[in-house]
């Protein structure tokens, strides 16, 4: 029986439906090094030590090492009985903790965080389809914008949908709570559209509503009091670029016909202008509100909803997705820090990052980190401690296990579909060929989504 080691990279995709997997999220003292993932389909025993970084498979075990100085070299292991995992401490010198408590033994749930040393690690019990070992990365920039990075299955889904839809005109809409990264998305989408015009950034629940029509849309002068001069609008400045639209759920009804004119006849018409003015614009709409409550209530047109109905992304909640936070944490550091190589992380900050809330998502991350390292880059030994950190975020927070993000079927196939439509340019036999289903389903499928076939045809 042969004996292998890898890297993180070198590990294949497994394409098994609920398989457990196992992630080494962050090490405290190395922020930047790549997480990985671990899948344990056919794995009957783990061990975990200090060492060589390292994963080395041999048959059914798997030998973890990790340049821990808090770890000991034989430090816990993971043993399989039928479908459960079980950890065990091997009498390590610091312990081993799950959701912050010191076991000696223990049956993994799903979710779990687990400590070892400086190093956490989430267990997951089964990850829906394909079990990647690095994790999904989408339209990386070195100008100081986040990539789209996750291990989360359903997540890393949608995003295969996004990048496949990126340089076509189907509208995409981003749900998800605040701070999750909507604008973050948007961006990522005009990254990979080659769409060479700018990218234009509005809120629409901040501009007065008075205003937001000739804010949007543009006037000619004298259309209104204050009027003193031709306005171009922000979606004509966008021209040949995209314009993402947060928070639409605002817009009020005269600025929702008027942005249903741009989707359909791709113009806008100025404030006191006789005639339309052509606009080649990339819509990329989010919001925090379901907007299908919002047509139910009548605050929100119908139409306009349909046709912004192209492909949804809904991004989960940061307390959602622990196996990313070493992705996200790493991303951050190297936006924020002027030497991200020289920070570290006491094991105690790590312990806050992995146990605080974060109400407020990764928008509330990246303030905390981007204090907490700017105060302890300013010494001598950059090591961000408790002392950095705000203090909402220094009292004690149970550790609790990770939570799975709501998958909804439904949004999850039509994604899937849509992406299928964009790259066979609507041809619907070869998307029931691609999806193994027959013709007639995909089409009662696309009725059913309310999907325009014409629009992918080429």
């Amino acid at each position: 029986m042969s004996t292998s080691t890898v890297s993180a990279d070198d590990l294949e995709v497994v394409n098994l439906e609920g398989a457990p997997s196992l992630v080494r999220v962050m090490r405290c003292t190395h922020p930047l090094e790549r997480s990985v993932r671990v899948p344990l389909d056919g794995v009957n025993l783990v061990e975990l030590g200090r060492g060589e970084l390292a994963i080395t498979r041999d048959g059914d075990k798997v030998k973890l090492g990790v340049p821990d100085e808090r770890m000991s070299s034989a430090h816990c292991k993971w043993t399989r009985d039928g479908r459960r995992f079980f950890l065990a401490d091997l009498g390590s010198k610091n312990g081993t903790l799950v959701n912050g408590r010191r076991i000696e033994t223990k049956e993994l749930a799903d979710g779990d965080v687990i400590e070892a040393g400086q190093t956490f690690f989430v267990y997951r019990a089964r990850n829906p389809r394909e079990i990647a070992a690095t994790p999904t990365w989408l339209a990386e920039s070195s100008g100081g914008e986040l990539p789209l990075t996750t291990f989360v299955p359903a997540l890393a889904r949608q995003y295969q949908a996004l990048a496949a839809v990126a340089k076509s005109t189907v509208p995409v809409v981003v749900l998800g709570e605040t701070g999750t990264g909507k604008e973050v998305v948007a961006r990522a989408v005009h990254r990979m559209s080659d769409r060479t015009g700018p990218f234009v950034a509005i809120n629409c629940g901040a501009i007065p509503g008075n205003l937001i029509e000739s804010e949007l849309f543009g006037a000619k002068k004298g259309a209104f009091s204050g009027a003193t001069e031709d306005r171009q609008g922000l979606v004509r400045s966008a021209d040949g670029g995209t314009l993402f639209l947060d928070e639409i759920g605002e817009l009020p009804p005269t600025a929702q016909i008027a942005l249903l004119r741009v989707l359909q006849e791709h113009e806008v018409m100025p404030i006191g202008a006789t005639r339309p003015v052509k606009v080649d614009v990339r819509i990329v709409a989010a919001t925090h509100r379901p907007l299908d409550r919002l047509v139910d209530s009548a605050s929100f047109r119908a139409d306009l909803f349909a046709r912004l109905g192209g492909l949804t992304i809904r991004l989960p909640a940061l307390r959602e997705r622990r196996e990313d936070l070493g992705l996200i944490i790493g991303g951050l550091v190297k936006r924020i820090a002027k030497k991200p190589d020289d920070v570290k992380f006491s094991h105690a900050v790590g312990r806050v990052l992995f146990s605080y809330p974060f109400p407020r998502n990764i928008r509330e991350l990246e303030k905390t980190l981007g204090l907490a390292v700017t105060i302890a880059t300013s010494t001598a030994a950059p090591l961000v401690d408790i002392e950095h950190l705000p203090d909402e975020l220094r009292a004690p927070n149970e550790l609790r296990p990770a939570t799975t993000p709501e998958i909804d079927e439904d949004e999850e196939r039509k994604a899937h579909i849509i992406a299928l439509l964009v790259q066979h340019q609507g041809r619907v036999a070869d998307v029931a060929r691609a999806m193994g289903k027959a013709r007639m389903q995909i089409h009662r499928w696309i009725q059913r989504y309310g999907i325009d076939l014409e629009s992918y045809r080429k």
